[in-house]
């Protein structure tokens, strides 16, 4: 099926990460990570804000109380709506000299997730942390060299993640509390068609990955872990996706132009941009991060 993209932010960001849409606010939150910044970007007014931080910002999450919960390369910050920090809440588990925090988001249950990438790659020491309602860090998964793709099924049943260098995609079954058992293999991606990045789950449980490196995003079913529909972009590294709009059906795209050449952006100008994409089946509300501590 061809779509039409359009590219609705000239953002041009270093590496553009995280879109996150706020029903209530009917924006689009995302962060630049290398810049670093956060962005809140209005589609039907054009406006947009930026926020400035002190370090690298890997992944936000809405808060109920409002503000944004964010994991910057030396730990996890509580920030207010215009993105300045109220206090730090845990430093980062791994070794900050060599491992930034990168994908993440709120879990149904109001939890937030945040995986780190480890930054030498010759090793998988990355980590997979959850920050819970207490303010409380806990380090789910270790032996990753990129944590990307955390999702959630609407049933609440399955939690998705990948590793992007190693080209895997796992899932996790969940309790009714939300507590993740053994992981399995999901699927494993052929790098001629992109590495498995960020991404987001619909409606209709299926689960929308952009491909890094593969200039495009598919999506997968849930029950036999094959590409089903794939959506070809003008840059050939998409970042993660997400459902926004009114009717949650429009699919916002970031994308990275880091570390390339001049040759790879001439052929590629809007790297770094900010991409949308009508689709059939609507995306589900994203949570925000509850806090009681």
């Amino acid at each position: 099926m061809t779509r039409k993209v359009v590219n609705v932010l000239s953002l041009q960001a270093e590496l553009g990460e995280c879109p996150l849409w706020s029903v209530e606010e009917q924006v689009l939150w995302c962060v630049d990570i290398l810049a670093p910044a956060i962005h809140r970007f209005d589609p039907q007014s054009g406006e947009l804000q930026t926020f400035p931080q002190a370090e690298e910002v890997g992944c936000i999450g809405l808060r109920a109380q409002g503000g944004v919960i964010a994991a910057l390369r030396g730990g996890v910050w509580l920030l207010d709506a215009q993105g300045k920090p109220e206090r730090k809440i845990a430093d980062n588990p791994g070794i900050a000299s060599k491992s930034r925090f990168n994908d993440g988001r709120v879990d149904p249950w109001g939890n937030f997730w945040c995986g780190s990438l480890w930054e030498p790659q010759d090793k998988d020491g990355a980590l997979l942390c959850r920050v819970d309602s207490d303010l409380n860090i806990k380090v789910m998964a270790r032996d990753i060299k990129i944590s990307n793709g955390v999702a959630f099924s609407p049933d609440r049943r399955w939690m998705y993640h990948s590793d992007t260098p190693n080209k895997v995609l796992w899932r996790y079954p969940l309790n009714p509390a939300g507590e993740p058992g053994e992981r399995e293999l999901f699927r494993r991606f052929d790098a001629k068609g992109g590495l498995p990045d960020g991404a987001a789950v619909d409606s209709e449980g299926f689960y929308w990955s952009a491909q890094f490196d593969g200039g495009r995003v598919v999506r997968i079913d849930p029950h036999s872990a094959e590409i089903v529909d794939e959506i070809a972009l003008p840059v050939r590294w998409p970042t993660m996706v997400a459902f926004g709009g009114k009717d949650l059906k429009t699919l916002y795209i970031t994308s990275s132009r880091e570390d390339r050449s001049a040759e790879e952006l001439a052929r590629y100008p809007q790297s770094g941009d900010i991409f949308a994409v009508e689709v059939e089946v609507a995306g589900v509300p994203e949570p925000r991060f509850i806090e009681r501590g």
